[in-house]
């Protein structure tokens, strides 16, 4: 429990810290000025959310290798955090966008494919809901998220591989790339923070999901004898 408030205290502090580093210490940009520091959470959001859904395809290769329930429970923790770090994404980009570039969304090769993978993983969600046998969701749903990661390569190069209204990479994107000083450092600091929130949210998830097991397997093995016992009540009678 100890352990438990001294990482929440911590994400907590990182995430305040952060929040007041891109709206006080990091620079006014020249062109788009303060509808730029959405930067500092829309950029973090999604290594966020690219982290989170590697997570996710390590544990659904693993089941599939394995068949070990541990790596299901690892799986849709992951896919649950991405998907709100997708979500946040998905909110903030266009809060920027239309003072930017004077529209909300438009149906580019980064927007589109972005908001695919956001549809692909609610599917597998989804799905998950639609299968009552254990191991049967398990494995349906790791071979989805195996194809549903594949989207993720796209998502990242689309903005260089096509000509989109999304700018173009600010980090390692070519020689005219690149962030002020002060503006990489907010960057990294908010960045860190919303790793350490979604990587301390996918561990407590991933505890949720296996309690969640645990308590399913009790009440099978309670109905179980309750059946037993009333079978064998039924034939004492007879």
């Amino acid at each position: 429990m100890n352990r438990t408030i001294a990482v929440a205290i911590l994400a907590m502090v990182l995430m305040s810290l952060a929040g007041y580093a891109a709206l006080f210490i990091a620079p006014d940009e020249k062109t788009m000025h303060e509808v730029q520091r959405i930067f500092y959470f829309h950029l973090p959001s999604w290594i966020a959310m690219f982290a989170a859904f590697l997570v996710a395809a390590v544990g659904n290769i693993a089941y599939l290798k394995t068949r070990q329930p541990k790596w299901d429970w690892l799986s849709v923790a992951g896919v649950e955090v991405g998907q709100v770090c997708c979500t946040i994404g998905l909110i903030t980009g266009p809060l920027w966008a239309k003072p930017a570039w004077g529209i909300y969304w438009t149906w580019d090769a980064r927007l589109t494919s972005s908001a695919f993978l956001w549809v692909l993983y609610v599917s597998y969600l989804l799905l998950r809901d639609l299968i009552d046998d254990r191991e049967r969701r398990a494995m349906v749903s790791a071979v989805f998220g195996i194809f549903a990661f594949l989207d993720i390569p796209f998502v990242y190069m689309s903005n260089r591989l096509f000509r989109t209204q999304h700018p173009q990479p600010v980090l390692a994107g070519g020689p005219e790339s690149g962030l002020d000083p002060t503006m990489g450092k907010v960057l990294l600091q908010c960045t860190i923070a919303f790793l350490v929130v979604a990587m301390t949210t996918l561990v407590k998830r991933y505890r949720l999901e296996r309690l969640r097991c645990e308590v399913e397997e009790l009440r099978l093995k309670f109905e179980y004898r309750s059946e037993g016992l009333h079978s064998t009540r039924d034939r004492s009678r007879a």
